[in-house]
């Protein structure tokens, strides 16, 4: 369930630029695009986009090359939104640092309470940490907002259409198995 998750929200990435294409060196290997130009915005996002890309294809030389620059782009943002976060967040659980996810999901809520995505990553990392309170809780949570939230009409949600989607239908069995077991 939970790389069906992420492979959804790799899917449901925003790619504001084509993924770049890098040139060919004489040994064969394809050499990093120059990003140097493109905004931090920008930069994070085509390094996020690749990741998942590799993520979701099951290339984890790519996925190990290019994660530290995904998040060493993050760092470098001045400003962060719900988006930028819940990317962050996506790469730190591909990462393994399941607790910086997770505190990037209370981030996301604690700026902006009842978002989303914020319980779609306190969701993940629980699965993670097969903490099933904590899930049950994100899922509660995701779904006592879910109706007021997708009214808010956000642009992320568009982006994350389908993972939002999944989570919500994962969340509404989970909410009907729990129901049927008291």
């Amino acid at each position: 369930m939970l790389v069906l998750l992420l492979l959804l929200t790799a899917r449901g990435a925003r790619t504001e630029a084509p993924p770049a294409v890098g040139t060919v060196s004489s040994s064969g290997e394809v050499a990093a695009p120059d990003i140097s130009q493109l905004s931090p915005r920008e930069r994070f996002n085509r390094l996020y986009n690749r990741v998942m890309q590799a993520a979701q294809s099951g290339d984890q030389a790519t996925m190990t090359r290019f994660m530290p620059m995904a998040l060493g782009a993050y760092e470098m943002l001045d400003s962060t939104d719900a988006d930028a976060r819940y990317h962050a967040a996506l790469l730190r659980v591909h990462n393994g640092d399941v607790e910086g996810s997770r505190a990037l999901g209370d981030s996301i809520l604690a700026a902006q309470p009842g978002h989303l995505l914020g319980y779609v990553v306190l969701g993940t990392t629980a699965r993670w940490r097969k903490d099933e309170a904590a899930l049950a809780k994100a899922y509660r949570e995701f779904l006592a907002h879910y109706d007021a939230e997708m009214k808010a009409n956000r642009q992320e949600y568009g982006e994350h259409r389908a993972s939002l989607d999944e989570f919500r239908r994962t969340a509404e069995t989970a909410g009907r198995g729990s129901k049927a077991g008291s």
